[in-house]
């Protein structure tokens, strides 16, 4: 499958059939005695200004439009916070929501947004990128993506995962151990998957440092179809369930349609259920130079504030107070 010709976006490359896809749709709980101390309520934290007086959604959207055309990147929500975001979505198009009834994992937010693009543009080569993420180095993010876009496009057969070298052995991540490489004629940092491995021990996580396994980012770029066929191999009969409210994506019934699919649905995950079973068809690329952290623990958000030296006038400390509630 190849893409149409290029066209210039931001002073780079650009592609029509290339698109962006932000998942905003979590609950953030384990991040809710922190959000509360910043915010004064109940938001997720892509919601909530933690870092830099802005929220995370909106450091993401911003990180994003320098990659995809706005017109081309979706947002990813759940009806239950729209009290949270409707202000920050405000002059999006409704065309760029999906609005998830209730938030049942990454696996049906990912298949439905895979389904509905689908139907908009069947060429599409779609990035997903979690929008709870901090980069302290946003042109080394760029560069890593639009390499991996490059690679998908060249090799429509696979779904590149981002990984990060480790600088701790962090056991609340997903780590990926990279196999042989891949072989690309340009890029030398992109290597087969050999194995997931997801939350390990302290122990395990030293070992998987020591080996040069690589933490999951969960920023993946791939074909619409390639995406789905992951799906199609792993989750047939989720898979079968959307595929039968297809008719009604962009009519008026698509709302009730897709609400009633959700209340038969269990929580799944993507990267566990789908990506884990696969990794034959899942090449990984080591991306350096980020200062990446994934901000779904109140340790994590305050390490990479102590790293930029910033003062916060929350008051909050690890450990204590109201942390146990959902941490």
């Amino acid at each position: 499958m190849q893409t149409e010709g290029p066209d210039q976006f931001n002073g780079r490359v650009s592609h029509s059939h290339r698109w962006g896809l932000i998942l905003a749709g979590g609950d953030g709980k384990r991040l809710l005695p922190l959000t509360r101390r910043i915010a004064g309520d109940d938001r997720p934290k892509q919601f909530c200004a933690i870092l830099d007086n802005e929220t995370l959604l909106h450091q993401t959207q911003r990180r994003v439009s320098r990659l995809v055309q706005p017109w081309r990147t979706l947002l990813v929500l759940t009806s239950q916070h729209e009290l949270f975001f409707a202000d920050e979505v405000a002059g999006i198009p409704s065309s760029r929501l999906l609005i998830q009834p209730s938030n049942q994992g990454t696996a049906p937010a990912i298949l439905y947004s895979l389904l509905r693009l689908r139907e908009t543009d069947p060429k599409a080569l779609v990035a997903f990128f979690p929008s709870d993420h901090h980069f302290s180095d946003d042109e080394a993010f760029i560069g890593h993506i639009d390499s991996a876009y490059a690679v998908a496009a060249s090799q429509p057969e696979v779904v590149i995962l981002l990984g990060i070298p480790p600088e701790t052995s962090e056991v609340e991540c997903g780590w990926i151990e990279p196999g042989i490489p891949l072989g690309h004629p340009v890029l030398d940092s992109v290597s087969r998957v050999s194995r997931f491995w997801e939350k390990p021990s302290g122990t395990l996580a030293s070992h998987l440092m020591e080996r040069g396994c690589l933490w999951n980012s969960f920023v993946m770029v791939g074909y619409v179809h390639t995406f789905l066929s992951l799906v199609r191999q792993a989750l047939p009969g989720l898979l079968g369930m959307f595929e039968a409210i297809r008719r009604s994506l962009f009519t008026a019934y698509e709302r009730a349609a897709v609400w009633d699919l959700y209340s038969g649905i269990r929580s799944t995950k993507f990267s566990q259920h789908v990506l884990s079973a696969q990794t034959n068809s899942l090449p990984v690329l080591r991306a350096t130079g980020l200062g990446w952290s994934d901000l779904g623990e109140p340790n994590r958000v305050l390490s990479v504030l102590e790293r930029k030296g910033a003062q916060t006038e929350w008051g909050f400390t690890p450990g204590c107070g109201d942390e146990r509630m959902g941490v």
